[in-house]
């Protein structure tokens, strides 16, 4: 999300949170219905810009507790919103069992913001990956589209888990933060290419949608979720997995505040054929201070199927 959001969005409720969050397990720890070997660790990270005038919350005094919430939960895979390239080169130095995965927005390369990937070395290895413009040119780098204020990726990369000798696609995105109209074509459009990349693979999507997920309320959200002119669902909502009752607090934007009376903007989703053992919205702060101003979410998936 650009700057502070001037926005309205739809205030929805969170699923089993009390006082500041209950989350399915610590972010920081296995849930009791894992499988250390097959399951996915899967983190979504809007970590702000870090040109943006923060004062105290500016980049360079909260970068070590960025880094600190990622290893606190330890995620397999890990999509970043709002990363700048001198932003990935330290996150890239700081997570060096990670492999990285960026272009900025702008122009194909460095400038703008990326929808960062990050994947475990030791677990993946990648079979291929792009990026494309939520537009209606989405090969031209720096393209906007519909009423999108800002150029708009998605970013993607299919990997071989070599556990289990199998692909999975991986997409990271960050949807326009005052065009409803690109929002909504923006998520027909991912959604009609991950079916396509995938190619029957399995696929996690991570981003910051800036739009509320609540189903029949939200655009972005159902034209993800469900199958086009069908009632069958095409993509499952991790959270909502673990909290299927929606309760008060589940907002993912907390201006550096604590503040959790928003919208749950921030998602990860899965394909069919995957399931969610775990999922959490991450709260951790240290002495006050909050690592940015979204809260990461985290979820740990297991395939349909596995042990």
């Amino acid at each position: 999300m650009m700057g502070r959001r001037t926005t309205t969005l739809l205030v929805v409720a969170a699923v089993g949170i009390v006082g500041i969050v209950r989350c399915a397990a610590p972010p920081d720890a296995p849930s009791a219905d894992s499988d250390l070997r097959t399951d996915l660790r899967v983190m979504s990270f809007n970590i702000r810009y870090g040109t943006a005038d923060d004062g105290g919350n500016r980049w360079d005094l909260r970068r070590d507790l960025v880094v600190e919430t990622i290893r606190r939960f330890g995620p397999d895979l890990l999509g970043t919103q709002e990363c700048l390239d001198f932003q990935g080169e330290f996150l890239r130095e700081h997570l060096p069992d990670h492999e990285f995965i960026g272009v900025g927005r702008d122009d194909g390369e460095l400038a703008g913001e990326m929808c960062a990937v990050f994947f475990r070395r030791d677990r993946f290895e990648r079979i291929d990956s792009g990026t494309f413009w939520l537009s209606e040119t989405p090969d031209s780098p720096g393209s906007r589209g519909w009423d999108a204020a800002l150029p708009r990726i998605a970013t993607w990369v299919r990997l071989r888990d070599r556990h289990i000798d199998a692909d999975i696609v991986f997409i990271n995105t960050h949807f326009d933060h005052r065009g409803e109209a690109a929002r909504l074509e923006s998520a027909r459009m991912l959604g009609r290419r991950a079916v396509e990349i995938a190619d029957g693979a399995p696929i996690v999507i991570t981003g910051d949608f800036n739009a509320p997920a609540v189903m029949g309320a939200a655009e972005p959200y159902q034209a993800l979720l469900r199958e086009p002119g069908a009632d069958t669902l095409r993509f499952l909502d991790t959270y909502r997995a673990i909290y299927p009752q929606p309760a008060a607090h589940e907002g993912t934007f907390g201006d550096f505040t604590g503040a959790s009376d928003g919208s749950r903007i921030d998602w990860i989703l899965i394909s069919r054929d995957l399931r969610t053992v775990a999922a959490a919205i991450d709260r951790h702060r240290r002495d006050g201070k909050w690592p940015s101003d979204h809260f990461p979410v985290t979820a740990t998936i297991r395939r349909i199927g596995a042990n």
